[in-house]
């Protein structure tokens, strides 16, 4: 993608991202059960979605984080399905399929593309997404696992894996995410606590929303993070790294 159509880290790109994460396992939910697609037939049409969004984006004249946002979403969905066609469908076990996740995760988070700062997420290059959708499908399957397997429900599940959340992001900040591994393990611990917490919200266990509300209500929270963060955004400086760090990355991106 292109610089002007990637947020930069701080505190809004993480409360959007841990929303987006919500709305994704709702509406991933939504396109299995309510929309009758299943696990397999809704992945086609979301891998068209997301090509769609990449190709759109470089050819348009618009430039903007909605892309971004887009994407990050449709793959979201798209790991939800995915992790809960492993472990429903398939009758994977949960430990295995985390074992797996987390050893691929890891892998394609080494080959990603390097920075030399700090101040934004990895280069969003094909690697940067093929280890987003795997580190999304890690994290909804950890948080099933905690849910179900682990016995804690999705209410202590979602404080649980968000207690771990806010320590994983509050030592990567400390550490001005020195490593890709610190980004991306973040990543799954967001994914996590947004699996549990979009079933608190949904099922009738919890909150007993319902996937319609709850899907709509998540999107409109991710589109309300956006917009309302975003007149603060435009006035103050790059975090993480300051405004030398935001001309790297956009250096990186071209």
């Amino acid at each position: 993608m292109q610089p002007s159509s990637v947020p930069t880290l701080g505190p809004r790109y993480w409360t959007a991202i841990i929303v987006a994460s919500v709305f994704g396992a709702n509406l991933g939910d939504f396109v299995s059960h309510v929309l009758h697609l299943g696990h397999v037939r809704g992945l086609p049409v979301l891998a068209a979605l997301f090509a769609g969004v990449l190709v759109a984006e470089r050819r348009a004249a618009w430039r903007g984080e909605a892309w971004y946002w887009a994407a990050i979403v449709i793959l979201r969905t798209a790991a939800t399905n995915l992790a809960d066609l492993a472990t429903h469908d398939l009758r994977l076990a949960y430990p295995r399929v985390i074992a797996g996740l987390a050893v691929l995760t890891v892998l394609l988070a080494r080959r990603g593309t390097r920075r030399d700062g700090a101040g934004g997420p990895p280069a969003t290059d094909g690697w940067f997404w093929a280890t987003m959708l795997t580190a999304g499908t890690l994290g909804t399957a950890i948080g099933d696992f905690t849910a179900d397997d682990l016995g804690l429900g999705s209410g202590l599940g979602t404080l649980v894996l968000g207690a771990i959340l806010a320590v994983a992001l509050a030592w990567a900040g400390r550490s001005h995410w020195a490593t890709r591994l610190a980004y991306w393990g973040c990543i799954v611990a967001v994914r996590s606590a947004g699996t549990t917490a979009g079933d608190f919200c949904a099922f009738g266990h919890g909150l007993g929303l319902g996937l319609p509300l709850s899907t709509g209500l998540s999107g409109a929270a991710l589109v309300a993070v956006l917009k309302l963060w975003q007149a603060g955004l435009r006035q103050a400086p790059a975090s993480y790294g300051g405004t030398d760090t935001r001309r790297r990355i956009e250096h990186d991106h071209a």
